[in-house]
């Protein structure tokens, strides 16, 4: 395990960042960092300040697009109140220092989910993708960790989203907390949910619809 020192001795990453979110054309909300947090969930992440993703981190206690749609993990913070590594652990490895064979990195509002493949979902390492609510499987993306930030600050988020999006959706998404999301009955991918304005929907917080999307997917394989 490489120190805290070693891991931010170069913080190039971050200043590349913040001139990306300078520029960009959707809604990005940086949350502070808790001092002393950040260090935990870098020692525990294993990625350097050289990279995106440590970069998110260490400086950030995450990042909310487009009104919350979108969170990007990083060390936790009292309105996301998930960090990178906390929230991985027990789902995608069990002890900190082991090598995931995916790491999620963001969820949205939906109970989407994004993860970066170590080997779980093919040859594409370092590859982002999608569990989709209307799918029910892991979906390539076709991206890096950085691509899928440019995509957050600038990409067309309403194209992507274009069929999971209601025509109260900005309205309701005030009333969700980013450690909450949204669950539709009858479900998304079924034939009977596959109109999401007909589909209701509650508020249900985001482990519980990790949860049942997980154990869905397996039950579907068996």
């Amino acid at each position: 395990m490489r120190t805290v020192e070693e891991l931010t001795s170069d913080t190039s990453a971050w200043t590349l960042l913040q001139q990306e979110i300078a520029g960009a054309k959707n809604k990005v909300e940086l949350l502070p960092v808790n001092v002393g947090q950040n260090k935990v969930a870098i020692y525990q992440t294993q990625v350097t300040t050289h990279s995106y993703m440590g970069a998110v981190v260490y400086f950030t206690g995450g990042i909310l697009i487009d009104h919350g749609w979108i969170r990007i993990l990083g060390s936790g913070n009292q309105k996301l109140n998930r960090s990178l590594p906390g929230w991985n652990k027990g789902k995608t490895f069990k002890e900190v220092g082991e090598k995931p064979n995916f790491l999620l990195i963001a969820d949205d509002a939906v109970g989407g989910f994004f993860a970066i493949n170590g080997g779980e979902f093919g040859q594409d390492l370092g590859q982002i993708y999608y569990l989709a609510p209307d799918q029910l499987k892991w979906e390539a993306l076709n991206i890096g960790y950085s691509q899928f930030l440019s995509f957050c600050f600038a990409g067309n988020i309403n194209q992507f989203y274009s069929n999971l999006r209601w025509k109260s959706w900005q309205q309701d998404l005030k009333k969700l907390s980013p450690d909450q999301v949204f669950s539709f009955y009858p479900f998304l991918w079924t034939v009977e949910g596959k109109s999401i304005e007909k589909a209701s929907r509650k508020i249900v917080p985001v482990y519980e619809q990790y949860d049942f999307l997980t154990n869905s997917m397996k039950q579907l394989k068996q």
